[in-house]
């Protein structure tokens, strides 16, 4: 006979998790999921905090900034482009200096684009195996906050690049805190550069029905 204990259960969740995410992630070039919401490896699964206009328009943004890169740059660079909120994310690497300027004045360029966070490293394109890594510790990090009591884990959108995580969305300071503090903990991570859309209490309040909250971790603010 074998008993599980919830510690058991908890891990067997997290290695189905890991093994599905990435499964779906590696079929793509960079590792971007919406934590237990909006998009793993560009399928949409679920909704976030965004009107579901501004959800379009992000993707409308992507595909018009991968288009006028490809366009513009060719295989001078590979780069990842992603949008949250009409704040757009370049990672990757470009192989010149010139390169990269050009990339941030191209999305800069592109229509309904509030702001553009470049963080494209000029470097030759990563390795098959540092991208898998980071499809890797991506789904760690999804597996991690969808397991916190306290997070709403489809508030969080996350991108990995070479061991450098990004983490977007429109959350409390709270939430930022707590998100950001799990995440630094997960082996593999690098570095954790936040790309918040800070919101207070009571926008978040007004903005998901409190059927679906979370309370806070007592023990996570002490």
């Amino acid at each position: 006979m074998t008993v599980k204990t919830e510690q058991g259960r908890r891990l067997g969740r997290h290695a189905v998790l890991l093994s599905a995410l990435t499964l779906a992630l590696l079929s793509s070039a960079c590792a971007p999921l919406v934590v237990g919401g909006v998009m793993v490896g560009g399928a949409i699964v679920a909704t976030d905090r965004r009107t579901s206009g501004i959800q379009l328009e992000d993707e409308s943004i992507e595909v018009k900034a991968a288009s006028r890169v490809r366009e513009q740059l060719g295989d001078r660079v590979h780069v990842n482009i992603n949008s949250y909120n009409r704040l757009v994310l370049i990672t990757g690497e470009a192989r010149e200096e010139a390169d990269r300027e050009a990339l941030g004045r191209i999305v800069g360029g592109v229509e309904n684009v509030n702001h553009v966070l470049n963080e494209t490293a000029v470097m030759l394109p990563s390795s098959y195996s540092s991208r898998s890594n980071d499809v890797y510790i991506a789904g760690k990090i999804k597996a991690t906050l969808v397991d916190a009591p306290d997070l709403m884990s489809n508030a969080f959108y996350v991108v990995v690049e070479r061991g450098t995580v990004y983490m977007m969305g429109r959350v409390t300071e709270r939430e930022a805190k707590r998100a950001v503090d799990l995440t630094r903990s997960i082996s593999g991570v690098g570095k954790v550069v936040r790309a918040f859309e800070i919101i207070s209490e009571e926008e978040l309040a007004r903005l998901v029905p409190p059927s679906t909250k979370k309370q806070p971790d007592a023990s996570a603010t002490q």
